[in-house]
């Protein structure tokens, strides 16, 4: 069951892979730290050069998974030193965060908060360990028609867990789905949406989707904002960093549910860091908050939502590597950084090609400890990554954008086509849509059609095969009440009241 582990621990340790691990780890955490950038903007940049250099697969995979990772530590240091949140994960790390810093503990809240995303990823990584090779044997059952389910499944599970308006996520969807047809349809090789265009045949390049959809639009924001004020002039001092073991011992319980409710969110399909942290946090104030000070600097409301969202991008790799299904926004363009390879994720990668399947698990593990080990001692460092100006910033994000795309097709049309794009992410942006379910419903779209179709070719056209294993049922029955639940308890609840206060009358 472990030998693709013992496997990719061997590819893991190779002086290359071990440097770009590092690597991974180091620019992940400054790109978290940089508000607004995070890790999909990190990826989306990094990836064409990873491509370009002509790196192997498992190696691109370690430098990109690194970054990942990487920013998920690094998007506390905004969120607890300027109450900005460094990515949509680290949200609730404000909360108790930023209070503790005006209390004159920042350097020991940026230390607990390194502690508990270590605690938070080792219980993921671990969970990533054991139940993948398990779900990859069940997939292997899964033909057509229940991945279709599957996807129909991960849809709803996204429309109603990410973001704050359904509605919004799904048209946000919808939309990557549009944006997924574009090109040659390959069963029939009828042009769809090209608009007589050569260069659209192929369809939207996945690289220039991605750094378009966030890059550019991220661009296009700091250049809006670029008149306001900064907040780094009133950035408190950090003080001691290191966290006493005391501090550890007493946030030991919210750290220890929280990466463990972390990790099975992050197993859903497309819910994500951001969910994973709300939950654990409510959660955690319900079970431990007797005294009423979450909110006003309680270090376990701190520990709780950072353990959540380093478990969740963790846990987010299992349904990516067993099903082929992207667990988070971020884990859909791994999978769009994999099909550059050539490799389809999913239950045989673990057989088939078990030094990207393990060296990456194994790459995780040795990336939580060079984490915890550069965010403990140099927590001053990075956070000065916080005064850099946004006239060096946006130059830099852009010429690394350009040069990306510009290295993978050395074509003007490829330029042109991302700066549409990314000016169509920027309007969904402001009209406060989330850029996440977008790459998600790209990503799925075309795996979705061509599912549907091979479910369909072997039925003869007999659309009862959709729902025809228990298995594609079970999903179908899954997916509904899923969108279903949020809409009738709370009418239910609501309903049930009134009587209950009758009765006590």
């Amino acid at each position: 069951m472990f030998d693709f582990l013992i496997e990719g621990f061997g590819v893991a340790l190779s002086p290359l892979n071990l440097g770009l691990a590092f690597l991974g780890a180091l620019l992940g955490t400054l790109f978290g730290a940089l508000p607004g950038i995070g890790p999909i903007n990190g990826i989306a940049i990094l990836m064409p050069l990873a491509y370009t250099l002509g790196l192997p697969a498992e190696s691109a995979l370690i430098l990109l998974a690194g970054i990942y990772t990487g920013a998920e530590y690094g998007g506390r240091m905004s969120s607890i030193l300027l109450n900005v949140p460094g990515d949509a994960g680290a949200v609730m790390t404000t909360l108790d965060g930023h209070p503790l810093a005006k209390k004159g503990l920042a350097g020991p809240a940026l230390g607990l908060s390194a502690v508990s995303s270590f605690v938070g990823a080792t219980i993921a990584i671990l969970g990533l360990t054991l139940f993948a090779p398990l779900l990859a044997e069940v997939a292997v059952m899964f033909g057509p028609a229940e991945f279709f389910a599957l996807m129909v499944f991960a849809f709803s599970s996204m429309s109603v867990m990410m973001g704050k308006d359904p509605i919004k996520t799904a048209i946000g969807a919808v939309l990557g789905v549009l944006i997924a047809t574009v090109g040659v349809d390959s069963g029939t090789g009828v042009m769809r949406f090209t608009f007589g265009m050569p260069e659209l045949y192929d369809g939207v390049d996945f690289v220039v989707m991605i750094i378009g959809l966030f890059a550019i639009s991220e661009i296009l924001l700091m250049l809006e904002h670029a008149h306001r004020r900064d907040a780094n002039d009133e950035m408190p001092p950090l003080g001691r960093v290191f966290v006493s073991l005391k501090e550890v011992m007493y946030c030991k319980g919210a750290m220890g549910r929280s990466g463990l409710l972390g990790f099975i969110i992050g197993v859903l399909p497309g819910t994500g860091a951001s969910v994973a942290g709300a939950v654990s946090y409510t959660t955690e104030k319900r079970l431990s908050d007797k005294e009423g000070t979450f909110g006003k600097g309680d270090m376990r409301g701190l520990a709780a939502p950072e353990a959540a969202n380093n478990a969740s991008a963790a846990g987010s790799f299992v349904p990516m590597l067993t099903l082929g299904i992207p667990g988070s926004g971020t884990t859909a363009v791994l999978l769009g950084a994999l099909m550059l390879y050539n490799i389809t994720p999913g239950p045989m990668m673990f057989t088939e090609r078990p030094e990207v399947a393990g060296g990456l698990i194994a790459s995780l593990y040795i990336g939580n400890i060079v984490l915890l080990a550069l965010n403990l001692p140099l927590a001053g460092v990075f956070a000065r990554v916080l005064t850099i100006p946004r006239w060096v910033l946006v130059p830099a994000i852009a010429i690394l954008a350009f040069v990306g795309v510009y290295q993978l097709h050395s074509d003007l049309t490829a330029i042109y086509l991302m700066l549409i794009i990314g000016v169509f992410g920027y309007l969904l942006r402001k009209l406060g849509f989330s850029l996440a379910p977008v790459i998600l419903g790209y990503v799925l779209g075309g795996l979705m059609e061509q599912n549907l179709r091979r479910a369909l070719s072997i039925s003869g056209g007999d659309v009862g095969i959709l729902w025809q294993s228990g298995i594609s049922l079970g999903l179908w029955i899954a997916a509904a009440a899923l969108l279903v639940l949020p809409w009738l308890l709370p009418r239910l609840l609501s309903r049930r009241t009134p009587r209950e206060n009758t009765g006590h009358h």
